[in-house]
């Protein structure tokens, strides 16, 4: 026969991470129904981001090369956040980490080359 009672932690766990979250979930949306926040009208509807009507349609495509140079820079970006826990701790680690992040530096030059030789950092 299991002993189920190493497992009463784990199930109190999920219990109260189930509570929390559709507290935080359900509760905004019954006060926004007692409050009366859920009645559009056209001052709730208005622009208020700038304070005038959109020149054009909001959900108007972007052109290709915004979402490249997003993606070229999140690569870059996570390049530069593994660099520094290495570098703190690259003479604990040995030649091994080194010779690692050299080669990992390597390939990000190699993809930065690839992306500049494409075009895709040139902007009209």
């Amino acid at each position: 026969m299991v002993d189920l009672s190493h497992y009463l932690p784990i199930l109190l766990f999920l219990g109260v991470a189930l509570a929390l979250s559709s507290a935080f979930v359900f509760l905004p949306i019954i006060v926004a129904r007692f409050t009366g926040t859920h009645q559009p009208t056209p001052e709730k509807l208005s622009e208020y981001e700038c304070g005038f009507p959109a020149f054009e349609d909001p959900r108007s495509q972007f052109d290709v090369r915004f979402y490249l140079v997003a993606i070229l820079f999140i690569v870059f970006d996570l390049e530069a956040a593994f660099l520094y826990p290495w570098a703190v701790s690259v003479f604990h680690l040995g030649w091994t980490a080194w010779t690692a992040m050299m080669v990992f530096i390597a390939e990000l030059a190699l993809g930065l080359v690839y992306a500049w030789k494409k075009g895709a950092l040139e902007w009209e």
